[in-house]
């Protein structure tokens, strides 16, 4: 239990950091190992890039963040072209480094949870109306920091709004 309570406290950097740590210090090499020290590799170049425009401390935790989507990102499209192409085990390969990758990613709300979130929104900011969606959408993606997928909340809050505007008529 500690030590998750120490990794939501940990930056992005110092989590892939610790990992990497972590995994060199295992005998085989292994597709995490090596998954690792690409994102690393990545996380390096945009703290120098940053660097070179006068942020000493480095690329932001918003930064580390788009550059582990977008990896995920190009992952998911080879998979996909060595599927086409019939070389499985690239695309395994694939899959398997996106699993690596997503253990540093919030995971986004969905399904019941996402409901709920939209609920509890709704119901504190007192929105009936359609015309309330700008304002509960700002309110969840304040609550909810990087965990919310702006269309599938968008559709929920749609539907949560439409819905309650029924009831409150």
């Amino acid at each position: 239990m500690g030590r998750e309570d120490k990794s939501c406290k940990m930056t992005l950097k110092t989590q892939v950091a610790e990992a990497l740590k972590a995994e060199s210090e295992k005998p085989d090499s292994s597709v995490r190992l090596s998954t690792l020290r690409l994102i690393d590799c990545a996380i390096r170049d945009r703290d120098v890039c940053a660097r070179g425009r006068g942020d000493g401390e480095g690329c932001p935790e918003a930064d580390v963040r788009k550059v582990l989507e977008t990896m995920v990102a190009q992952r998911e499209v080879a998979a996909r072209e060595y599927d086409d192409a019939g070389r499985i085990e690239d695309a395994i390969r694939e899959r398997e480094e996106i699993e690596v990758i997503e253990q540093f990613l919030p995971v986004p709300l969905t399904g019941k949870a996402l409901d709920r979130a939209v609920e509890e929104v709704v119901e504190e900011l007192g929105a009936s109306k359609l015309k309330d969606l700008g304002r509960c959408m700002s309110a969840l993606k304040q609550r909810y920091p990087d965990m919310i997928e702006s269309a599938a909340a968008g559709r929920a809050m749609r539907k949560a709004l439409t819905s309650g505007a029924g009831q409150n008529s």
